[in-house]
């Protein structure tokens, strides 16, 4: 049996993998104030896309793994363990088991046992009778053949090829253990986890309280008594409740230059944090409605559009890149040498006379513009995005309409393909090509937004999945970025740079490059 066990047992492993060690004395008590833009439309992170639901729940739960909250840079060599004490694999790497803790209980009082987690992933999976309303992330675990269990605290996951990125996926924030003795549809709307935090009142449009979890299974934690998340959607409301010392934190994509910029100005005592998240705008095409079912139409908009001008005006700072984040802030991505040959990346003169060129074979000019309308949600970032992209769009003759929607309305808009073209502001939940591939590009996913499904693409994806060695798995990621962007899979402009506002007297609250799996907040701290 090939080992790797990457966890060791009883205090030690939750000193290393849980951040007891070497850290500055910390303080208990205090509710951090936290803030989110909007209601989530459900309390199931399993069902969630938008980061608003995933942040404020993921207090509340725990993982088999987790990433460590206090490294920023997420990768399979940062993921410690969590409901699992350690783990290994078999000498084929087809099947990995986890060893589960003793005496963790969910917030009910209900003993956390294997039969839970073999409950869960074969529900996410679609392998159960029980159902999500909606499943983002069905294909990440597409690759499991079966769960098993054996007695109550153990569960090995046997797979139908060697995948090392399963514990990518179980170390995101979005991938929590859920009660089995509880409905899937139930926790829609109320939370019962084992987390360092419970649910204790959420009043919709206003916030959402967590209280400590007195039985938590990690022996002094959490620090804080509680997290409130004030529902704030005004990006100057959010400011001014920064400024005033209201809020601790702001949530974690809405941050951007001019955020700091603001801040600055208001409140100099602030410190700032700079991460390259791996969060993108970018726009999707709905190839079943006119007139993006034309792939020349589809390419010109691509060919048209300088990303390098978009996150200079738009974004006012960020990263170029493709689909994958470039380093150093990202593992898998394109370098700039790479990028600049790629259709609307490199010499943009000649790229927009080449988008004009194919418009005109459509018939399309100054005097015959083409009608259409583009699509976002009712949010700054996203419009300041979208007012840009319309302009642009002018010099190959579209006359786009700009069609706003509420931000509680916004991933079912997009997930019903309820659009021509969409501008989005997408986020994945790991850094890792298995994640992100299966997830936004692959055949059937829910996320997916643009339908893009390529049985030679789908092909590469499975290829990478299986190679352990991080430099041959490279090699084979950087082959898919470039024909995502040639296939026009969807139009991505880059990365931007977040800034991560807060008060000094926030501790070991550490950004990661994804928005998803730094908020269980359980080293969290105030120095006040």
């Amino acid at each position: 049996m090939y080992k790797r066990i990457l966890a060791v047992l009883g205090g030690l492993a939750l000193g290393v993998g849980l951040g007891a060690v070497n850290l500055p004395a910390q303080k208990y008590g205090g509710i951090l104030q936290a803030v989110i833009e909007g209601s989530p439309t459900s309390l199931s992170p399993h069902e969630e896309a938008a980061v608003d639901a995933t942040w404020a729940m993921m207090p509340v739960y725990n993982g088999l793994v987790f990433y460590d909250p206090l490294k920023g840079q997420e990768s399979l060599e940062t993921v410690i363990p969590e409901l699992a004490e350690s783990w290994r694999w078999s000498d084929d790497r087809k099947q990995v088991t986890f060893s589960l803790r003793k005496g963790v209980n969910f917030h009910d009082g209900t003993p956390m046992t294997s039969r839970d987690v073999q409950h869960t992933f074969d529900t996410v999976r679609g392998a159960s009778e029980k159902k999500l309303k909606l499943n983002p992330r069905r294909l990440w675990y597409f690759n499991i053949e079966r769960i098993e269990t054996n007695g109550d605290h153990e569960v090995t996951f046997r797979l139908k090829r060697p995948q090392p990125s399963l514990l990518a996926m179980l170390a995101a924030g979005v991938s929590p253990v859920y009660p089995a003795h509880i409905a899937p549809l139930e926790l829609r709307t109320k939370a019962v986890g084992t987390g360092p935090f419970r649910l204790k009142e959420y009043q919709r449009d206003r916030f959402l309280l967590h209280e400590k979890n007195l039985d938590y299974f990690v022996a002094g934690r959490p620090y804080l008594d509680g997290v409130r998340y004030h529902i704030i959607r005004a990006g100057a409301a959010r400011n001014a409740a920064m400024a005033t010392r209201q809020l601790d934190i702001e949530t974690p994509h809405q941050a951007g230059k001019a955020v700091m910029e603001a801040l600055k100005s208001m409140a100099p005592g602030l410190q700032f944090v700079m991460t390259s998240p791996f969060s993108f705008n970018n726009i999707h095409f709905n190839p079943k409605r006119p007139p993006f079912d034309n792939l020349r139409l589809r390419q010109a908009v691509s060919m048209s559009l300088d990303r390098a001008a978009f996150i200079r005006v738009v974004t006012r700072d960020g990263v170029p890149g493709a689909f994958m984040l470039p380093p150093p802030s990202g593992v898998w991505g394109l370098t700039h040498d790479q990028m600049v040959l790629l259709p609307g990346y490199g010499d943009i003169e000649k790229s927009q006379e080449q988008a004009r060129a194919l418009m005109a074979s459509l018939g399309y000019s100054a005097a015959n513009p083409l009608k259409a309308r583009l699509t976002t949600r009712a949010s700054k970032n996203y419009v300041d995005a979208a007012i840009w992209v319309v302009s642009q769009l002018k010099d190959i003759w579209i006359d786009a309409e700009l069609h706003q929607v509420e931000g509680t309305m916004w991933y079912g808009t997009v997930a019903k393909r309820e659009f021509q073209f969409a501008l989005n502001a997408s986020a994945t939940a790991a850094d890792d090509p298995d994640v992100n591939f299966y997830e936004h590009f692959g055949c059937g996913s829910q996320r997916n937004y643009s339908d893009y499904c390529d049985p030679a693409a789908q092909r590469m994806y499975d290829q990478q999945s299986q190679e352990f060695d991080p430099e041959k798995r490279r090699q084979l990621v950087w082959e898919i970025d470039k024909k995502l962007v040639t296939d026009v899979a969807r139009i991505g402009f880059g990365f931007r740079y977040q800034f991560n506002p807060r008060w000094p007297y926030v501790k070991n609250l550490v950004p990661h490059q994804t928005a998803y799996s730094w908020g269980r907040m359980q080293n969290v701290w105030l120095d006040k």
